[in-house]
């Protein structure tokens, strides 16, 4: 992948996930323990992206 910067694919792909979390959190018929489950994998894969970025800079 020529334009595309290492860790970009997992912080944008963590950013959607973290936000599909934080709606399933405001849903109160979603079990809160699969709405965190979510939300801490979304927050991970962005944790993980970035470290990408800014290591190969």
């Amino acid at each position: 992948m020529n334009g595309i910067r290492e860790g970009l694919i997992p912080t944008v792909l963590g950013t959607a996930v973290t936000a599909t979390g934080y709606a399933l959190k405001q849903n109160r018929k979603v079990d809160s323990m699969i709405s965190n489950t979510i939300f801490g994998f979304g927050l991970a894969h962005i944790v993980l992206g970035a470290i990408d970025l800014f290591e190969h800079r």
